[in-house]
């Protein structure tokens, strides 16, 4: 099959299509013809070398997220069967014609959505929904700040706590305003020209957020803190900002009784993932099929031009989700 490669770490150019076998299918595992594949911020960390290893859990080829038609089924597998559209995250293996899939991480694929679409929901909108309601805890009427909210997992998360009922401060360049205004921010943030700290301070009369949603780290963390209403939550699921000299308002995190909960979905265990899809699934999967919620798609490319690609995500060019199709 065809899948892209690369022999060393590096940029864009280090990608390359090429012949590879197929998965070997195991008990838990549906075999799936590839028809999309979601590009992630993961899959730039990995071809950098980041993660300081050529695979990442269960394939050396690159990609976490699928969507297409199973072709088999193990035989511990249940729900499933040969000729089934399929969606899901994989520990990498989705940059290939065919990828492999436990059946615990897989969702069907609801009619009215077609392959792209489908490939542009399960990584960003789980993760979204772990971070806002499992771990955050939102709830119906509270008041959230989603950083990059015209982002992949930034506009999942403002498209949940929105179909939540919670008050969306989000934070976007100004061209993207009108953007993550329809997907259901009340309230539109240009972190270029504007302190997204006193603009929460000035429309909240001063008691802050219940929830902080942040993908930055270190430039963002001392301001999130003190973005925060008494009680309030902040999870932190990136650091594209970095992590050094990270201030740390001790004062306003004790009186507040405030709470601040780290995540990342790469490093969990089988188990956990397994969990994180199924809350999903149950929760919104319903609201897909529905079109009560939509995955927002930046741009298609073909396989081959993955690392064309990422190339546009690594120079923040998108707005929703880049995705291949194969």
């Amino acid at each position: 099959m065809k899948a892209i490669i690369f022999d060393q770490f590096g940029t864009t150019d280090v990608l390359k299509i090429g012949e590879v076998p197929e998965p070997v299918l195991r008990s838990h595992d549906l075999l799936v013809r590839t028809r999309a594949a979601g590009v992630n911020r993961a899959d730039l960390t990995h071809r950098r070398g980041g993660y300081g290893r050529p695979d990442f859990g269960d394939s050396t080829i690159m990609g976490l997220e699928i969507a297409g038609d199973v072709i088999a089924v193990g035989d511990a597998v249940q729900g499933f069967a040969v000729g089934d559209r399929v969606m899901g995250i994989v520990g990498g293996g989705a940059y290939a014609e065919v990828a492999r899939i436990d059946h615990r991480m897989a969702m069907p694929i609801p009619d009215s959505l077609d392959y792209v679409q489908a490939a542009a929901i399960t990584e960003v909108f789980v993760t979204a929904h772990e971070a806002l309601i499992h771990l955050g805890r939102l709830k119906v009427g509270e008041t959230v700040l989603v950083h990059a909210g015209a982002g992949g997992v930034g506009g999942a998360a403002v498209q949940l706590a929105h179909a939540l009922g919670a008050t969306v401060f989000a934070t976007a360049q100004a061209s993207a305003h009108d953007l993550v205004r329809q997907l259901g921010a009340d309230h539109a943030i240009d972190y270029e020209t504007e302190d997204f700290a006193e603009v929460v301070g000035r429309l909240t009369s001063g008691r802050g957020v219940d929830l902080v949603l942040d993908f930055i780290g270190a430039p963002y963390f001392e301001r999130n803190v003190n973005a925060l209403d008494f009680g309030g939550r902040l999870v932190q699921i990136g650091i594209m900002g970095g992590v050094e000299d990270a201030r740390i308002p001790l004062e306003r995190l004790l009186y507040r009784h405030l709470q601040i909960i780290g995540t990342v979905m790469k490093s969990r265990t089988q188990d956990v993932k397994h969990g994180m899809s199924r809350r999903f699934k149950e929760r919104w999967l319903p609201e897909f099929a529905s079109g009560s919620l939509k995955p927002v798609i930046d741009s298609t490319f073909p396989l081959a031009q993955a690392g064309a690609a990422q190339q546009r995500m690594e120079d923040g060019l998108n707005v929703g989700k880049i995705v291949l199709t194969i």
